[in-house]
């Protein structure tokens, strides 16, 4: 049985299992089929219904205090150079005039069959990529060449599935050339290759498609479109082979040394890339997130199960060539432990190391995003994205310092690392698992920031700081106090992907995508926080730090209930009508435009009636608050992904992913973006295939 049948047949176990648009073979290549196997958490942490008395009722990484450098990035949260202080008369100028005040004024388009295969964008607006799989991008790469791809071509050509993107401004160019940073998710080599072509060939290059690109782009001026330059000189790839630094406390340590690497703190390659953040100082981070799937385990430990290691066969079978992708061999035991990390890239240095920062905990981080406290201090957020996993906070020890490019880059190496408690202030029995709304109007509640690691020392009873920061999930579900016999310890949710905090308001953004097991038999059940029960369409959590960001206590509430209104779901849009809204389904990377509109790219399409996932912009303040208004509509079984907001410019950037996921290489599903005219598509089977691309949305053209 080759590759291709046995992946179609016995890797799809999520087949007639998933909810909306949602495909089983990305189920199966992206996330190692997450939600057909054991819920990874299994600590017996109670949920705040359980004990909440019947009688209670990217890019604002930007953010405050980070004067100077914003002049470098041209990312969606650049308003202003001033300190910015929550309700207080450091506001950004833009946040003063208002939140509507956008110059990207479009007619919101009505939701698009999931099998058109087309890009679909508002009346006056046109799109074009600005980069696919295959671009060359280094000088003497050879052109994209479908029927003859090689591992030496991929690795000086533009990867495959991008995710997280920014577009950053090379310092003196007056907004005519900038950097393009986007990584490599995961692969589908069922519909990227060829019938004929060797199975170790085919795993050759899918290696070369994963990781993380950088490529320089040009344009005439602020009007015109970007372009790729090929052969510039901060173009990079970042490979299975390139070496990153381990930081933070973890470096160096027992857990993560292998016969490669016995000091533990140089590691090949990032795998699983997901969403990401911009930092003040002009850097870029990105989540390593499914690694689980990548490797074959001995899956009996306690460790291996709560990170979904297990032994059986990869979805991709690169450990039939390398074999630190089997720690069951010998001298690559802890190859595993060196995944699941925040990476830190230079865009600007295409000499420098990357990093993986251990700080920041080792989970399947969807992402994560900084903002400047008050008083310095560099916080970052990060989602867990496993069904039932948690929310965390990390405050650096060091002070960010202004123009302080060196300095700033060790900020993310050492500080204090935490996870989130949500208390709801609703009687239990208001909370009814279908979404409806409590008797007080909102969702919302108390919450706490739990220690995991404080001032250089454990905060868990029994385990290292180290054991903390590798075995991080385990930590949180050690977490907190018991009270009366019960745990108070950190909230389940439901799959928290991007996290984003708000330059303008300081508040923190966090997209809950979905989860089909909340309240079945023997998992928890809805609570304030969790509204849902079999949790479709997800939901999108509004925090506000009591304080500053460094705070360990804050207040939130839920900003949206997902879901399509018109199809009958119970839906909440912070007391927006819900007949006047976009209906918007499976939240998943989040961006704030100039003015502080919320924006919000999603995986799965509205309540499952076959629609195509999308880009919509959300009003946060005012009347209008709550209000959603879909931007665009990506071809047929593709993903929205890593938004840029260029609103002062009319101009909107995505990356299209896994466009034509479903189909096989004779037989495609989509020829996104390469169609042979405008609104015309060629018959399938034709040797053609999908090309995930950076794409940019623009007024005009």
């Amino acid at each position: 049985m080759s590759e291709t049948t046995s992946r179609k047949f016995n890797l799809l176990p999520m087949l007639g299992h998933t909810k909306g648009k949602r495909s089983a073979v990305t189920c199966a290549l992206k996330c190692d089929n997450a939600c057909a196997g054991d819920v990874c958490n299994t600590s017996s942490n109670s949920y705040f219904r359980d004990i909440a008395s019947a009688t209670m009722s990217r890019r604002a990484a930007l953010g405050f205090g980070a004067a100077g450098a914003l002049a470098v990035v041209l990312g969606s949260a650049v308003t202003s150079a001033e300190p910015a202080v929550a309700g207080g008369p450091g506001l950004a100028p833009a946040a003063k005039e208002g939140f509507a005040k956008s110059k990207l004024v479009f007619q919101p388009i009505a939701p698009v069959d999931a099998a058109v295969d087309a890009v679909t964008v508002p009346k006056g607006f046109t799109w074009q990529p600005v980069i696919r799989w295959g671009d060359p991008i280094f000088k003497g790469a050879p052109d994209f060449d479908l029927n003859n791809q090689t591992a030496k071509a991929q690795e000086q050509q533009f990867g495959y599935n991008n995710d997280y993107t920014d577009i950053l401004e090379i310092p003196g160019s007056k907004g005519r050339r900038a950097v393009l940073f986007a990584n490599h998710e995961y692969t589908n080599e069922g519909i990227m290759f060829p019938k004929g072509m060797p199975d170790a060939q085919k795993r050759a290059v899918g290696q070369a498609a994963h990781g993380l690109s950088v490529v320089e782009l040009e344009r005439k001026n602020s009007a015109q479109p970007w372009s790729y330059v090929q052969g510039a000189p901060l173009n990079r790839r970042f490979l299975n082979n390139t070496v990153y630094e381990l930081t933070g406390p973890v470096a160096g340590s027992a857990l993560v040394q292998t016969g490669e690497d016995p000091k533990g703190r140089f590691i090949k390659g990032t795998l699983g890339n997901c969403a990401g953040g911009t930092t003040p100082w002009g850097t870029i981070l990105s989540g390593e997130e499914n690694f689980n799937g990548y490797f074959r385990a001995p899956g009996k430990s306690a460790y291996d199960k709560r990170y979904g290691l297990s032994d059986k066969q990869t979805a991709r079978n690169w450990e039939l060539d390398d074999p630190r992708f089997d720690t069951r061999n010998a001298g690559f035991e802890n190859e595993a432990n060196r995944f699941g990390y925040i990476v830190e890239v230079d865009p600007f240095d295409p000499t420098s190391t990357p990093k993986k920062h251990s700080s920041l905990g080792r989970f399947k981080h969807e992402g994560a995003n900084v903002i400047i406290a008050e008083n310095g201090k560099v916080v970052a957020y990060s989602g867990d994205d496993e069904r039932f996993d948690y929310l965390y906070k990390f405050v650096s020890k060091g002070t960010y310092k202004e123009g302080d490019r060196k300095h700033n880059m060790t900020l993310l190496s050492e500080g204090n690392l935490y996870v989130a408690r949500f208390t709801g202030n609703s009687p239990v029995a208001e909370i009814d698992g279908k979404g409806t709304v409590p008797a007080d109007g909102s969702f919302d509640g108390t919450g706490e920031w739990l220690p995991l690691v404080v001032d250089g020392e454990s905060a868990i009873d029994g385990m290292t700081v180290e054991e903390v920061l590798v075995y991080t999930r385990v930590a949180a579900d050690k977490a907190g106090v018991v009270v009366n016999n019960v745990r108070q310890g950190p909230t389940k949710m439901d799959r928290a992907e991007d996290v984003e905090p708000s330059l303008h308001t300081g508040k923190v953004y966090v997209a809950c995508t979905n989860n089909s097991d909340r309240g079945k038999a023997g998992k928890a059940g809805a609570d304030e926080a969790n509204p849902r029960n079999q949790n479709r369409d997800g939901h999108i959590v509004e925090i506000t730090e009591t304080g500053d960001q460094t705070s360990t206590k804050f207040t939130w509430n839920l900003l949206m209930v997902c879901g399509d209104p018109a199809q009958g779901d119970v839906t909440y849009f912070s007391g927006y009508p819900v007949d006047k809204v976009s209906p918007i389904s499976c939240p998943d990377n989040l961006a704030f435009d100039s003015v502080g509109n919320l924006w919000i790219s999603t995986d799965g399409a509205p309540s499952g009636i076959g629609k195509a996932d999308g880009l919509f912009k959300v009003t946060l303040d005012g009347a209008e608050r709550g209000k959603v208004e879909q931007f665009l509509a990506v071809p047929n079984e593709g993903e929205t992904c890593g938004p840029i907001i260029h609103d002062d410019e009319r101009t909107v950037f995505v990356a299209v992913q896994h466009p034509g996921e479903d189909g096989s290489f004779e037989d495609q599903h989509s020829f996104f973006p390469d169609y042979v005219a405008e609104g015309a598509t060629p018959a399938r089977g034709q040797a053609r295939a999908p090309r995930p691309s950076v794409i940019q949305v623009f007024h005009g053209g």
